[in-house]
């Protein structure tokens, strides 16, 4: 089951206080918890923590009773993020590319905001859809962002999605995770350990984003 989020929920001051006396180092994130970073609004869901946005409909996705991504829905474009564990030692978005470009043909390598990324289109209930496949490793954590229909292509739609991106905020936590595992989510009123319904998966090694299950 998928589950919108509008309301804005800012971080613990505690949270915000922690960054105060260091301002951030880079332009734009994604962020990881640990380093400076704005503070804005943001809807904390676990693992991740969300800019807000009043025009996008954010819903989480489920694999049996662990919420292990989110999809947000604007403008008959979707972007799907999935946050997974990482090595310390290095990233994995070399390796998610090629497993991604084994299983989807279509796709062709180019330059975008976060450096390498995947376009070109992928078959969702077996119909072709222009998508675009980005990833950015940071410590110890790598995000898969995934944008499919018009905003593939669309610069305003794209544009709006990758300034989302540039202001999330991944919380990976201290405690030991199997390579790709996904860091878990939840929802904003739950506590950590409580799990809510079943709804559907992401897996970003499927030919193509499973949209067509979250409605």
């Amino acid at each position: 089951m998928s589950t919108v989020f509008r309301r804005r929920r800012r971080e613990q001051p505690e949270q915000a206080a922690e960054r105060d006396s260091a301002a951030p180092t880079r332009e734009s994130g994604p962020w990881d918890a640990d380093e400076p970073h704005p503070d804005t609004d943001r809807i904390d869901l676990g693992g991740l923590r969300l800019p807000h946005n009043p025009d996008f409909d954010i819903r989480l996705a489920s694999v049996g009773d662990q919420h292990v991504g989110v999809v947000v829905i604007y403008e008959e474009s979707t972007l799907q993020l999935q946050a997974l564990a990482a090595p310390r030692s290095s990233g994995l978005w070399d390796e998610v590319k090629t497993k991604i470009m084994t299983q989807a043909k279509d796709l062709e390598e180019q330059e975008g905001p976060f450096g390498s990324e995947l376009s070109g289109e992928i078959k969702a209930d077996g119909s072709p859809r222009p998508a675009r496949y980005l990833g950015i490793d940071g410590p110890r954590w790598f995000l898969l962002a995934v944008i499919s229909g018009k905003g593939a292509h669309d610069e305003a739609v794209s544009g709006a999605f990758v300034d989302f991106i540039k202001d999330v905020v991944v919380v990976r936590g201290d405690e030991p995770m199997a390579r790709e595992e996904p860091i878990p989510l939840r929802r904003p009123n739950e506590q950590a350990g409580e799990t809510g319904e079943d709804g559907p998966g992401l897996n970003p090694f499927k030919r193509g984003p499973e949209i067509s299950e979250i409605r």
